[in-house]
């Protein structure tokens, strides 16, 4: 193999909130984060059981996410629900998983795209013509989120395969930063800050910075290529 991934975590409950709903996990092949819903210690279980069946898990990440939503049915009480971004590793190529309004973005040559589709009222108005993205982004219903997994009416997550690139910067996050923090201060500390665990805990300043009245986890998954001496 001739890259290699450098993955960073950084997460906070952010300045309002006593607990942290959002559940995070990473390993060499695959990277994740959940934002829980339906209140502090339903959301922390929801989010919690979504990593824990990506940590017993091996392949396609389709069936994982059945799994997940069998299992918020058999354990939480209705309504209970989280989001779920993921990206799962084979060679330079993944396939990302996504459900609700956490975010996967990829920083490739100096531009940064979103590769993520949020599942927010919000968006479903900007694919319609009837919001602009600029509207979205201040709008007070922005996280209102129209398909997640939940106890009692999981839908189905996007499912696709990306190529990925020697020297791409890969950022999975919840809304915590999104909602609060304009994407050009994003685009700009992730292009800046070489360090991955550096960019991620600056990210999450920059939200607190805003307020930080959310939750906030961002992972950040650089693809480097291998020194001779490491192959």
């Amino acid at each position: 193999m001739t890259h290699e991934l450098r993955i960073a975590v950084a997460t906070d409950p952010g300045l309002v909130r006593e607990h942290n709903e959002d559940s995070v996990y990473v390993r060499p092949d695959l990277q994740a984060v959940a934002d829980g819903m339906g209140g502090h210690e339903y959301g922390e279980l929801a989010s919690a059981i979504a990593v824990d069946v990506l940590a017993a898990w091996q392949g396609d990440l389709g069936p994982a996410v059945t799994e997940i939503a069998r299992r918020l049915d058999a354990e939480t009480p209705q309504g209970t629900g989280t989001t779920l971004t993921a990206m799962r590793w084979e060679g330079l190529a993944f396939q990302l998983a996504h459900i609700g309004d956490s975010r996967a973005y990829v920083l490739r040559e100096g531009e940064l795209r979103q590769i993520s589709h949020d599942h927010t009222m919000v968006q479903a108005l900007v694919d319609a013509g009837r919001m602009t993205p600029e509207e979205a982004a201040n709008h007070p219903r922005r996280a209102y989120v129209l398909r997640a997994l939940q106890s009692g009416s999981s839908h189905d997550p996007d499912l696709s395969w990306h190529q990925a690139k020697i020297e791409d910067r890969y950022l999975l996050c919840s809304d915590g930063l999104t909602d609060y923090a304009d994407i050009e201060d994003v685009h700009e500390i992730l292009l800046s800050t070489q360090d991955g665990t550096e960019a991620a805990w600056q990210l999450i300043a920059l939200a607190n910075g805003n307020g930080g009245p959310d939750n906030i986890t961002c992972v950040i998954t650089d693809v480097v290529k291998k020194k001779w001496w490491q192959r």
